[in-house]
C-alpha cells in the first residue's frame, strides 16, 4: 500500500486518478451509498443528515479484501480521508492492513505444500455486513472458487487468499477440517509482524493491492466524533 498526505481532490479529479489503475469497478453497495454526481464513489461515513445516513456506517470491520466474492475481484483500492474523527485531539479510526504474500513467504515448506493448488469457496452471504443484503444483491452475487494460492498477476508474488468469513469451504475437504484450516491461515495472516497501521489525517489518499493485502477499519468512535471516506476500487481480475 502507498499513500499520499496533504490531498484535496474532488470526486471528479478522484475517479480520474482511479482510472489511471484500471476500469473502475462498481462496488456493490455503491448502488445505495455513493457521491451524488458520480457512482464511482462509495462513500463510508457515520454521519447523519436530516434523518439520513450519508454512507456505510460499519463498513469493513472484520479482515477481508475487497470484493473477493466476485469473479473477479478488484486490483486494488482507494480511499479518500475527508472527515477523521478525534478525541481531545487523538485521531481514531484507523485501518489495518496485513500483508497475506510476507504470511505465505512465512508459512512452513510442509503447509505451503498442502495448500498449493486447492481451491477455497467464497460466498458473499459469509460475512457480516454494514448493511443487510437484499435479495437481489444475493441473487446477483453466488459463490465462486479462488485459489488459496494466489499469484500477484504483475510481480508473480505468492500470496494467502483466505478470509475466515467470506471463504466458507475449501473444495476436496470435509466441513470440519476446511473451518479449522480457514480459521489457522487467517489467523496467521493477521499476526502483527505482518500488519501495518495507518493513523489517518484529513487529506490521505490511500491506495492498496487487494491481491496481496488484506484490511480492516478499526471502529472506536461514534457521534459526535465524525468520520467521512471516499472510497474507489479498480481493475478487476480473474485470481490465478
Amino acid at each position: 500500500m502507498i499513500f499520499f498526505r496533504d490531498q484535496r481532490i474532488t470526486p471528479r479529479e478522484q475517479v480520474a486518478f482511479t482510472r489511471r489503475f484500471g476500469e473502475i469497478d462498481f462496488n456493490i453497495f455503491g448502488e445505495r451509498w455513493s457521491v451524488p454526481g458520480a457512482p464511482e464513489i462509495v462513500v463510508v461515513s457515520n454521519i447523519t443528515e436530516d434523518g439520513r445516513p450519508l454512507g456505510i456506517r460499519r463498513a469493513g470491520e472484520n479482515w477481508h479484501s475487497d470484493m473477493c466474492y466476485t469473479a473477479r475481484p478488484p486490483r486494488g483500492t482507494m480511499l479518500y480521508a475527508q472527515e477523521i474523527p478525534t478525541l481531545h485531539g487523538l485521531p481514531l479510526g484507523d485501518t489495518e492492513f496485513a500483508s497475506a504474500a510476507t504470511a505465505w513467504d512465512a508459512l512452513p515448506d510442509a503447509m505451503q505444500q498442502h495448500l498449493e493448488g486447492r481451491m477455497a469457496v467464497f460466498d458473499f452471504r459469509g460475512r457480516k455486513r454494514a448493511l443487510t443484503p437484499t435479495q437481489d444483491e444475493i441473487d446477483r452475487n453466488p459463490p465462486v472458487r479462488h485459489p488459496i494460492v494466489r499469484t500477484h498477476p504483475k510481480t508473480g508474488r505468492k500470496c494467502l487468499y483466505v478470509m475466515r468469513d467470506d471463504c466458507t469451504g475449501i473444495e476436496g475437504v470435509d466441513d470440519e477440517e476446511a473451518e479449522g484450516l480457514i480459521s489457522a491461515l487467517a489467523d496467521h495472516i493477521v499476526k502483527p509482524a505482518f500488519i501495518y497501521r495507518h493513523q489517518w489525517r484529513v487529506g490521505d489518499l490511500l491506495l492498496w493491492d487487494n491481491c496481496t493485502v488484506q484490511h480492516r477499519a478499526i471502529q472506536d468512535y461514534d457521534m459526535p466524533q465524525r468520520r467521512l471516506m471516499h472510497r474507489t476500487t479498480m481493475g478487476g481480475t480473474m485470481p490465478m
